[in-house]
């Protein structure tokens, strides 16, 4: 099998990853990195990337790091199969790019910073929350959504009329942010949360959510 995926179920990355694959309906084999074991910092892996982070995909004699960049690559490699995740016109695909942007330069950091604290160390963990720490990136996480009601009042999804890598991206961190208190900065903006709830229960999502049953 010519695609290889390597990574650790539960990483946000290598979710990001796997939802492009299965948008693409790609035959692929998944390898999971036993990070407890370091695995990820032997020789072997960081040859593959030499940060020693997931996910990595392999395609034949082409090996990419970065999630993001793996889901573009799957995006542009594979555009004939499956979801079509990028935009071809090239004004659109501007505009797609900068709602990329947007997600890996704006939302991510908040949004990455509550599910740690309120999705890890809270529910996983059964911690206390850092309650300054919480209020500080939920002011954050709220201007963004904010930007993206009005977003959403123009168009069904943050990159255009159809659902593209600008809305998978975004997939990890909202997925695990629904199951903790912040869900209510999503619910109370009306094109927010009825976007929320459209792309996390696309197939391909469903998919990849079901890994962390098994």
């Amino acid at each position: 099998m010519a695609l290889k995926l390597y990574g650790f179920v539960g990483s946000n990355a290598t979710f990001r990853a796997l939802a492009s694959l299965f948008e693409k309906d790609l035959d692929f084999e998944f390898v999971k990195v036993h990070m407890a074991g370091r695995e990820h910092k032997t020789p072997q892996f960081l040859s593959r990337n030499p940060f020693g982070q997931v996910p990595v995909l392999e395609d034949g004699d082409i090996t990419v790091f970065e999630s993001r960049a793996i889901t573009q690559y799957i995006a542009r490699t594979y555009a004939d199969k499956g979801t079509d995740l990028m935009m071809k016109d090239p004004k659109k695909m501007a505009i797609q790019s900068v709602w990329m942007e947007v997600e890996s330069q704006k939302f991510d950091l908040p949004s990455h910073k509550l599910t740690i604290e309120l999705y890890v160390n809270v529910l996983r963990r059964g911690q206390e929350a850092d309650e300054a720490l919480v209020a500080e990136f939920e002011t954050k996480l709220a201007d963004v959504l904010d930007v993206y009601e009005l977003r959403l009042k123009e168009s069904k999804y943050l990159g255009g009329d159809s659902f593209t890598l600008v809305d998978l991206h975004h997939l990890p961190n909202l997925h695990y942010l629904m199951a903790t208190k912040v869900k209510r900065l999503f619910d109370a903006r009306p094109h927010v949360s009825a976007w929320a709830a459209d792309i996390v229960s696309r197939p391909a999502w469903v998919k990849v959510a079901s890994m962390l049953q098994k």
